[in-house]
């Protein structure tokens, strides 16, 4: 795999980070550390992507952009851009990576498809939000389905005849589930018939796949109030005769960004489903499926880092404006990457890409191990908070870069904002992730989480060796156990759960530099690696201190 730094960008073009990557991967995320792991095969597959990605992908994103998706006859018409992409992507093989072999998949661990999926998104978050659909859904059939769900949606899936969604959102119900009013009814032979309607359901219809299956949480009649009284249904929008089920799409979203997959508001009426697990199992089981699509989001955020950074960077390597004030300087006019407020931009885009990156992977290495890992239930949300933040932050540092021309189209800046902004809101508002994390501190399952992340953090600092390096992750940890203690003594911490959530991506992003920063040297540059965890370690993560003095002066 060539190394990103010494790839030449063209200006808009995307690339695949395969160096950056693979660094992360088989050095720092500790995937190396399993059996099945095979370094030179996955190698190959990221390689594939990437000629995929590049070559296929990234061309059609522009006019992508400028295509809306279309009613007619009340049915929803895409991009045919879109469609030769999931087309392609499904013949290829792409949606069984990660499936076991025994429905048709490649059996690869889940892992490899977050570096796909990150890839797919820094060349277009519209084929992104089409691609990591079926996967999720696949995720749930394998490891909550019956036998003869699996065996009935689970080759569709993998072949890319079903595309598929999760249903969740209501208009009195979004981040709140206990609203949910959507109502299951039993049809007389063993199965169910739904009542109700759910908004803001990502591709709920489109004209590229013959089927879409639907992943629904409802209430079946009598049962309790609240999450409990919930249960998960799976409702395709052609029955097995042929005919197609009681499902119509009423309209569909005119949205700030991805632009060119469709987000729909959608009526059950009457529409035939089947159970999956027993009634008031609904949100426990779609939990696997929510785990996986949170950190898609992650996943999400790091692609668009990573696309801000190359855009970024590229204009600023012409771009002459102004005179240097550094040491070498001779009057002359300099391309604006010789600018400190630039370098300043620069620097934090790629540390976002690169401690983002580690931080989902390793998150994702944590759920190889155990779905139910106490650690891996803290970083899911700071991996989805902190990234998301980040794509936004680095976002707004391209158009910035990019001065005037940032705010016009051309230079393909502008969109990067405006399709990043979603990562924020959905897979539930960044705000209540932080709430929630902040509200788990008083629960033993909270502190269990709590008492995992510390070991994580303590893990880390044994990575470094040079004593700068530990004295600068001890403060961010000790900043951050402080604002935990007064977190948790709070009776209302909601004033300050997005700052301590904050801290809690800060901290594990200090961590996350400090196991990049002792595998530098199996980095294609290892002086470059150097150089930015020295930027992070100096300028980013003081902020700890700051965070934690605010928290506690609270409390």
């Amino acid at each position: 795999m060539s190394g990103s730094a010494d790839r030449e960008y063209t200006l808009g073009d995307y690339r695949a980070p395969l160096g950056d990557i693979g660094f992360i991967l088989n050095h720092v995320s500790g995937i190396a550390d399993f059996d099945f792991w095979d370094r030179e095969f996955s190698g190959e597959i990221l390689q594939h992507a990437a000629k995929f990605v590049e070559g296929v992908i990234a061309p059609k994103e522009p006019v992508l952009d400028t295509q809306s998706p279309r009613m007619e006859d009340g049915r929803v018409k895409v991009s045919s851009l879109l469609k030769e992409i999931a087309v392609q992507y499904a013949e290829d093989g792409w949606f069984g990576l990660n499936v076991p072999e025994e429905f048709g998949g490649q059996d690869q661990p889940d892992i490899l498809s977050n570096a796909v999926l990150e890839m797919i998104c820094g060349a277009s978050l519209n084929a992104g939000m089409l691609t990591s659909c079926p996967p999720a859904a696949l995720k749930l059939l394998v490891g909550e389905g019956s036998e003869e769900q699996k065996a009935r949606y689970v080759p569709g899936l993998v072949s890319g005849e079903y595309a598929s969604t999760i249903v969740l959102s209501e208009a009195q119900a979004g981040s709140d589930l206990r609203l949910i009013r959507t109502t299951a009814k039993p049809d007389g032979n063993g199965d169910w018939t739904l009542e109700g309607g759910k908004v803001f359901c990502s591709n709920a219809d489109h004209d590229i796949t013959p089927n879409i299956l639907h992943c629904i949480l409802a209430r079946t009649e009598g049962a309790t109030e609240g999450t409990r009284g919930l249960s998960l249904f799976l409702c395709p929008a052609v029955l097995p005769d042929g005919t197609r089920n009681n499902i119509q799409v009423t309209r569909f979203e005119d949205k700030m960004g991805i632009h060119a997959t469709p987000t729909c508001v959608v009526n059950f009426d009457a529409a035939w489903a089947e159970m999956v697990g027993e009634p008031g199992e609904g949100l426990r089981r779609m939990f696997t499926m929510m785990n996986a699509m949170r950190l898609d989001v992650a996943v999400q955020g790091i692609g668009l880092c990573q696309i801000a950074l190359q855009r970024g960077s590229a204009y600023a390597a012409e771009r002459l404006q102004g005179r240097s004030l550094g040491k070498e300087a001779n009057g002359d006019t300099v391309t604006i990457n010789h600018h400190g407020d630039i370098k300043r931009m620069l620097q934090t885009m790629e540390a976002f890409a690169l401690g983002g990156r580690t931080m989902v992977y390793r998150t994702a290495v944590e759920l190889e191990k155990s779905q139910t890992s106490p650690l891996a239930a803290i970083m899911l949300p700071v991996c989805k908070v902190f990234v998301s933040d980040a794509a936004n932050e680095a976002a707004h540092m391209a158009i910035q870069i990019h001065g005037g021309y940032g705010f016009c189209k051309e230079y393909q800046v502008e969109q990067i904002a405006r399709d990043a902004r979603i990562t924020r809101i959905f897979e539930g508002a960044n705000g209540l992730h932080a709430t929630n994390v902040a509200v788990s501190l008083q629960k033993p399952a909270g502190q269990a989480a709590a008492e995992a992340f510390t070991a994580d953090i303590e893990a880390a600092l044994e990575a470094y060796v040079a004593e700068t390096g530990r004295n600068a992750l001890q403060q961010p940890l000790d900043d951050w156990l402080r604002a935990s203690e007064a977190v948790e003594n709070m009776s209302d911490p909601g004033m300050v759960a997005y700052d301590y959530m904050r801290l809690t991506g800060l901290t594990a992003f200090a961590a996350a530099w400090a196991r990049i920063d002792a595998a530098a040297a199996n980095a294609a540059y290892p002086a470059r690696i150097k150089k930015i965890a020295a930027f992070v370690r100096d300028y980013m993560t003081p902020e700890t201190e700051f965070l934690a003095n605010r928290i506690c002066g609270y409390g």
